[in-house]
């Protein structure tokens, strides 16, 4: 046995080495925790024994989540959304409850068991699935908004079965008493949030916010979050519920990103310790003897949830074919699922058999998710006749608009980027086929006259009915990475000569779209700082000849001069720009490795690190020759990322 400290510290180890290998294999970090959990448990090494101060923290980790959610409830947003959410979300949660309660109660559960049953397997992954549609660039497309809709119903839908499920274990006599407090109680915390509390926080916020510290900031967000967890528990209620309050208070102010951006860290490691104590409960050896009834039990989730999802949406006016879709994005189950069955371990609600084959079928159905959504257009083409009709009347409207255009511009995207594109050519009388995903802004496009169809360009028939084989360009203005390697791939296979202009983001896609085929890669931050500084350079009296020849140069020369940044304390570590290329200043001192030696010598080109300048006695001197030997008081100026730069000045001082 080992203390608590001990513990904590092992969990920290093996989750770093668990969740780097994870990543490294585009595996869930959520599986990853529950393995290792499995593995440091009671039911196998035992290592960790049954350490208090790690299931605390695994605690927080739940509050921390539910405040994450409280912070993305959007009252505009779900109305706008209110048809899908709240009609296509309740009927999914609800009637996969029924149905699994029923078949519990044919199989032998109590009522109360059969569902807290359906209560855990009613959910589905908003991290995998959100992930999915977005790098699939399915958001905008019908299957995609019914996605998001009910995985949205969901998240909401956890908090009162938070406090449902815990209540099944008490008698039935009982049992409407406890509902009924807890929903009054649940009601009047919800009002007075909503009639006085978002008052209150905004201008407790600006307070707070005026001191200008961060490290005052912080220790706000969690005193908010905690002491209403707290007040919640104190009303006898659920952590959860006081934490989803305090996200919902900070929701509708200003200063709700920065609060989201601030928790992240606390939110992301607890939670991930919160999986490795779910871990830590399965029990392999069990699992194992129980095999065939995880299988059966895995597979009946898949299917009872793809039936209702599917004839939910059916029934909500969908089209076969998006219905059949929805119900395979939606039919594994999710980590809430896990929250609800921590809130009733040792409760009695469900037996400790029962509950093993479920965290086992929970676990199997996330890592089938993203296969199942792989192989879905497939099944979905296999199996509904009528989307093989859509999909060719689809292909023919695309075609109908490009029939008559020769040399025209394919543009694949019709968002404010495409739309701007857009308009530019037609100024120069230049044809042009739009294709979007967004049915919606389609339609609204098409009416107003717009040359513009719904048609996935990431599709080779989609390209070819464009009409590929007689465009001038094409141009992709959406800005993920994934797709538009797609959309290359097949413009590359239908029309080697095609040029292709690509939108990125920043720097590091740069190169991996330029290799994959793109003509130009127009990265936006470049772009951006390109015209603040012709705007500044004209204003000064530069000719304007000059300034555009300089423009010209840095375009030719595919921005080289402009790759690299110094990094400052307020840029952030854990964003997107953590591991673009940086520049960072290295002084030589006397008896420094480098000293005496040339820049070819010290052999940076096998750490991927570019010498950009070398400062010596005030003057700069960028580009320097590759036979330049460094002196004692030289200022290196290097470019790589950060952790090539570390390898790079260390080799500059020692070697």
């Amino acid at each position: 046995m080992i203390d608590t400290l001990e513990a904590v510290l092992l969990l920290l180890a093996s989750a770093v080495a668990v969740v780097a290998l994870c990543r490294s294999v585009n595996l869930p970090p959520v599986l990853g925790y529950l393995m290792l959990g499995a593995a440091l448990g009671p039911h196998a090494l035992n290592l960790t024994g049954e350490s208090a101060g790690a299931s605390h923290l695994a605690e927080f980790g739940v509050v921390f989540l539910m405040f994450s959610i409280g912070l993305e409830f959007s009252l505009p947003r779900l109305f706008s959304m209110k048809r899908i959410v709240f009609g296509l979300g309740a009927a999914q949660v609800l009637a996969t409850i029924v149905v699994v309660a029923l078949l519990g109660r044919l199989f032998g559960l109590g009522w109360a068991a059969s569902i807290a049953l359906g209560g855990i397997l009613a959910t589905s992954s908003t991290a995998i699935l959100s992930k999915l549609l977005a790098d699939r660039l399915e958001l905008d497309s019908k299957h995609g908004r019914e996605t998001i809709g009910v995985l949205l119903f969901q998240d909401i839908a956890v908090v009162p079965l938070l406090i449902i499920l815990p209540a099944l274990s008490r008698p039935p006599a009982e049992l409407g008493a406890t509902l009924g407090l807890a929903a009054v109680k649940a009601a009047v915390m919800l009002s007075i949030v909503l009639v006085f509390g978002q008052r209150w926080m905004r201008a407790w916020f600006s307070l707070v916010a005026r001191r200008k510290s961060g490290e005052l900031f912080m220790l706000n967000i969690l005193l908010i979050t905690l002491g209403l967890a707290w007040l919640s528990e104190q009303v006898g209620l659920s952590l959860a519920l006081g934490a989803f309050l305090a996200g919902m208070l900070i929701s509708e102010t200003e200063f709700r990103y920065e609060v989201e951006e601030d928790i992240k860290p606390f939110r992301d490691v607890l939670l991930g310790l919160f999986f490795v104590t779910v871990g830590m409960f399965l029990d392999v050896g069990l699992i194992l003897s129980n095999l065939v009834g995880v299988l059966a039990l895995l597979v009946l989730m898949l299917l009872i949830k793809f039936g209702v999802v599917a004839l939910a949406s059916r029934a909500f006016g969908s089209t076969p074919g998006t219905a059949m879709r929805s119900g395979l994005w939606l039919c594994a189950g999710g980590e809430f699922g896990f929250v609800m069955i921590s809130s009733i371990d040792g409760v009695g609600v469900l037996p400790p058999e029962i509950l093993q084959i479920t965290v086992a079928a929970l676990v199997l159905s996330m890592l089938v998710a993203p296969l199942i959504v792989q192989v879905s257009d497939r099944l979905v083409l296999r199996f509904v006749a009528s989307e093989w009709l859509l999909r060719s009347m689809e292909l023919t409207r695309v075609a109908a608009q490009a029939m008559s255009t020769q040399g025209h511009v394919i543009i694949c995207g019709y968002g404010r980027s495409g739309q701007y594109l857009a308009r530019f050519v037609q100024q120069e009388g230049i044809d042009y086929v739009a294709l979007d995903l967004d049915p919606e802004r389609v339609r609204e496009a098409a009416a107003a006259g717009d040359t513009v169809v719904y048609g996935d360009a990431a599709r080779r028939e989609t390209l070819v009915a464009a009409g590929v084989s007689r465009a001038s360009a094409m141009v992709v203005s959406f800005a993920g990475v994934e797709a538009a390697m797609r959309v290359l791939h097949h413009a590359h296979a239908l029309r080697p000569d095609l040029p292709v202009v690509v939108r990125a983001v920043d720097e590091s896609d740069l190169d991996k779209l330029t290799q994959g085929g793109a003509a130009e890669v127009v990265p936006e931050a470049f772009e951006g700082s390109i015209m603040l500084a012709s705007h500044a350079l004209a204003l000064i009296g530069v000719p304007i000849n000059r300034v555009v020849r300089r423009i010209r140069e840095i375009r030719s020369q595919r921005y080289e001069m402009m790759r690299g940044f110094f990094h400052g304390a307020t840029d952030d570590d854990d964003g997107p720009d953590a591991q673009q290329q940086r520049l960072h200043s290295v002084v030589l001192p006397e008896g420094a490795h480098a000293v005496g030696r040339s820049i070819a010598d010290m052999q940076f080109e096998v750490l991927g690190v570019a010498v950009l300048a070398v400062r010596r006695r005030n003057i700069r001197g960028v580009s320097p020759d590759q036979g330049m030997v460094f002196l004692a008081g030289d200022t290196v100026v290097l470019r790589g990322t950060p952790g090539e730069l570390g390898l790079a000045e260390q080799r500059l001082m020692r070697g």
